[in-house]
């Protein structure tokens, strides 16, 4: 009996090998839910109308596969040369044991470097302490003078004045409009927040205006506009966009409020301070919950997928669809070669046949000789008697001739024939 070696090296089958690296890849939560940027390359979309790519940057580049059903979503025409942010989950084409993004979205860079400037702003002034909220001062249990920073055009501002005036009627309201996006929107809101800031008797400044793109609120991440709002001598609430929408000046301002009306309720409090901080403090203890249900949620969904991944034959469809876009391409090469091949050897046979033509015999000075009457051919001296009648093909046509006697040695010929 054979001892068996405790300290041999484990040995993968290919196939075993693939296996375990795609199930390694598939149950990361990372690479099943992340964003890649990076240029287009070897961009094809065979007629399967799949799409196949390299993205690529200065160092590195992983091969994409973006299936029909998602590729007739996009909004733009993918190219090579284009920079673009993909999202997707990673996976392994185990025909050639290659690492695949699978894209399931896509977009033209920029939202993201937006995102990230952004980003880089926050963490900035985060670290000299604009957002501390040991520096947030408590708003006023009953204001009785609020400003109000927003679009004079905008539907924000009228549901601003119309919460205003129904939970606080004897309440002052003043109006520093300014534009709320584009380019001159920084200045605007930075002008009119020095405007109210010089009113004496001010309570309170609510800065508000509708919801965006990012673009479309980027006045509201402006550097000199969050250093304006923390030099307020009043405070601020931040009413920009909608509930999921979040900016610099959110984070700066005293108090954020996730749309313009909320903004106003919120500087109208009907209960005393103590509930409102009560009511935060439930707000806080409640996201909290809801982010750690959330993210148990999140911890399950996951598995539940990557389960059902490994059960599901859809895995095994695709790569075969992929396989049949291979097949394909690897065909129409094919018969690209066998018409060439074939386009050759017709050539060569049609050369060969044209040496082979009577006329090309003419062509060198040959003439073929038949019989007036009978039109037989005549190819030996004794096929001839004197003043018989005969035609002379050439090249370019036909001679009549006849013979004037019988040719020298005719006799001859008849004899041996």
């Amino acid at each position: 009996m054979d001892a068996f070696d405790f300290n041999a090296p484990l040995v993968f089958s290919v196939t075993s090998l693939n296996n375990y690296l795609r199930e390694l890849l598939e149950t990361d939560e990372v690479l099943q839910d992340l964003w890649v940027r990076g240029e287009i390359s070897n961009f094809s979309q065979p007629r399967s109308g799949h799409l196949y790519f390299t993205l690529k940057d200065s160092e590195a580049q992983i091969r994409c596969v973006m299936w029909k059903n998602a590729a007739m979503r996009l909004r733009f025409s993918p190219a090579d040369g284009m920079q673009v942010e993909a999202h997707g989950a990673m996976s392994i084409y185990p025909a050639q044991g290659q690492v695949q993004l699978y894209v399931d979205a896509l977009r033209p860079a920029g939202e993201g470097a937006l995102y990230q400037e952004f980003l880089r702003l926050k963490a900035r002034l985060e670290a000299e302490g604009l957002f501390d909220p040991a520096r947030k001062r408590p708003l006023p249990r009953l204001p009785r003078h609020i400003g109000v920073v927003t679009s004079a055009t905008g539907a924000a501002l009228q549901d601003i004045l119309q919460t205003l005036s129904r939970r606080l009627p004897i309440l002052k309201v003043s109006v520093a409009p300014s534009p709320v996006q584009g380019a001159e929107a920084p200045a605007g809101i930075m002008a009119a927040l020095h405007r109210l800031n010089q009113l004496p008797d001010l309570d309170l400044i609510i800065l508000a205006r509708g919801g965006g793109s990012i673009e479309d609120l980027w006045a509201f991440n402006d550097e000199n506009v969050a250093r304006a709002i923390y030099d307020s001598r009043v405070p601020i609430i931040s009413g920009v966009g909608h509930e999921t929408d979040f900016t610099i000046a959110d984070f700066v301002a005293d108090l954020r409020a996730p749309t313009p009306t909320a903004a106003a309720e919120l500087a109208t409090p009907v209960t005393a301070q103590e509930l409102s901080m009560s009511l935060r403090a439930a707000s806080e203890a409640l996201d909290a919950r809801l982010e750690g249900l959330l993210n148990t949620a999140r911890q399950q969904l996951a598995l539940a997928q990557a389960e059902l991944r490994r059960a599901s034959p859809r895995a095994v469809v695709q790569n075969a669809l992929q396989r049949l876009d291979e097949m394909q391409s690897r065909l129409d090469r094919l018969i690209l070669n066998q018409l060439e091949i074939r386009g050759l050897r017709l050539a060569n046979s049609q050369s060969r046949l044209d040496a082979l033509s009577p006329q090309a015999v003419l062509q060198r000075g040959y003439a073929i000789i038949t019989d007036q009457n009978s039109g037989s051919l005549i190819s030996r001296k004794a096929q001839t008697r004197p003043l018989q009648g005969i035609f002379l093909r050439v090249q370019d046509g036909i001679i009549p001739a006849q013979v004037t006697a019988t040719p020298t040695g005719a006799e001859n010929d008849a004899s041996n024939a």
